[in-house]
């Protein structure tokens, strides 16, 4: 992960910061998995309590630019300022940058509905319990290639670390495992 890219988007009147950033990374998710790869993780250097406008794409330089030789972005390249390929500075910190999960979904509901594995009153204590236990990381509403729908990915930020870990990165950047780095 010697090597980044910087795709920084531009809202406008017409296309808030929000659904932006959702358009952006979902075309990037595609991007990953037409390449094949997963040796490409993202960081979001602009994170604070959102994600902030600027996508940070790490990898190694042929991985890179095999990404952006795919012209993935669009139309909706119009809406960003995309850098080169650049070399990842020296003395940065690396965290982990993963997918979160709340146990309890109201998909989960629905199967247990449909099974008839709950009764009326479990599944008031459910839903209660299920808006309790809310997360309030940031996310991205991102739409399945698959089925159309949407789908909320909360992403999660590990402690800073001094020493890089390599390992896979699934098709949307993120990994239990891999670092990125982080400057």
């Amino acid at each position: 992960m010697d090597y980044y890219i910087d795709i920084e988007i531009k809202p406008d009147p017409e296309m808030r910061e929000s659904p932006l950033m959702n358009l952006v990374y979902t075309k990037f998710h595609k991007a990953l998995v037409k390449l094949g790869t997963d040796q490409i993780g993202v960081s979001f250097p602009g994170y604070k309590i959102k994600l902030g406008r600027l996508l940070r794409l790490h990898g190694d330089k042929t991985n890179l630019h095999n990404l952006q030789g795919l012209n993935w972005l669009g139309g909706v390249a119009g809406y960003c300022e995309i850098s080169d390929v650049k070399n990842v500075p020296l003395d940065v910190k690396y965290r982990i940058i993963s997918r979160i999960r709340t146990n309890m979904s109201k998909s989960k509901l629905e199967r247990l509905k449909r099974r008839g594995s709950i009764t009326p009153v479990e599944e008031k204590a459910y839903k209660a319990k299920m808006f309790s236990q809310g997360l309030d990381n940031p996310y991205l509403d991102l739409e399945s290639g698959s089925t159309g729908e949407m789908h909320r990915r909360f992403i999660h930020f590990g402690p800073l670390l001094d020493h890089p870990v390599a390992d896979k990165f699934d098709s949307y950047g993120l990994s239990k495992v891999a670092t990125a780095p982080w400057f």
